[in-house]
């Protein structure tokens, strides 16, 4: 029997995506690659643990969860978390930053200097600019700021991000002016913490980098993963943590947080065997191994 490798998900790199296994194995992702896996026949998909720890009861954890954790360790892993507002004494700079994801579709949010771009990648951000840097606690008030007064959210749902990929504006500066508009509002508010420096306008655009120009409507996505399914396609995008997937039947997204957790097995068939569901209608507009 092939032996089962465990995925601790997508990553990326300056190349582009990467699938990362347990124990430091990488695989990078190209398009028109293909990506074939099966599910083992009596696999159970079990807790990642937390914080690099194993979970001590190995527990079974639902087939559609995209944390792949139980209620304890997923209460462990967020019990140290700048996401979670857990912390406050980082001394690490951190951005500010505005993400668009489409059209209509901005937030803003925060992320260590040090990270440079690598959250809005993981995030798949169609764009961003910074907005300023500087300690913890002024980039969360910032944040706090836009948020109140100009109504900006700091999380947008995958589903909403999905749905619009394959119907934006054809050009880099119709995405980006949404950001630019935002950006001008943001910096003339006044009470921005003063140890925050505030940064120039400058659009970073991800539609080349996440594979996102002619990109196919897609006809639904992966809603989980079970014990003998098969994913098989042909990589067309990837967008955070999601990659498009050229099948027979359409091009179908798989969110890789869906693949952690369970022993996964080299696929020599193509066929799609894991339970899909179509996608739903988002403000106008038909709503991610080798």
């Amino acid at each position: 029997m092939a032996q089962a490798w465990k995925c601790s998900g997508l990553r990326w790199s300056a190349d582009g995506p990467v699938l990362v296994w347990d124990g430091g194995r990488r695989s990078a992702l190209t398009w028109g690659k293909r990506v074939a896996f099966g599910v083992a026949e009596e696999g159970v998909r079990t807790c990642v643990g937390a914080r690099g720890h194993a979970c001590p009861g190995g527990a079974v954890v639902p087939g559609r969860s995209t944390g792949a954790r139980c209620e304890e360790c997923a209460r462990l892993d967020r019990a140290h978390s700048v996401a979670a507002d857990t912390i406050a004494d980082d001394p690490r700079p951190y951005h500010v930053y505005l993400a668009w994801f489409g059209p209509g579709m901005v937030k803003v949010g925060i992320t260590a200097q040090a990270r440079g771009s690598a959250r809005l990648l993981e995030q798949g951000a169609v764009c961003f600019s910074w907005l300023g840097v500087g300690p913890l606690m002024a980039a969360r008030r910032t944040e706090e700021l836009l948020r109140a007064a100009l109504r900006v959210p700091d999380r947008i749902p995958y589903a909403e991000k999905r749905a619009v990929r394959a119907a934006l504006p054809e050009t880099a500066a119709d995405r980006a002016r949404e950001v630019a508009e935002l950006y001008e509002r943001a910096v003339a508010l006044p009470a921005w913490p003063e140890s925050l420096v505030r940064e120039p306008l400058r659009v970073v655009d991800h539609v080349g980098v996440f594979g996102l120009g002619g990109l196919p409507v897609a006809v639904g996505q992966v809603s989980e993963l079970v014990a003998g399914g098969v994913v098989g396609g042909e990589l067309v995008a990837a967008a955070g943590p999601d990659l498009h997937l050229a099948t027979g039947g359409g091009v179908v997204v798989l969110d890789t947080r869906l693949m952690t957790g369970w022993g996964l097995l080299p696929a020599t068939a193509g066929e799609l065997t894991v339970p899909t569901r179509p996608f739903k209608e988002a403000a106008g507009v038909q709503d991610g191994l080798f």
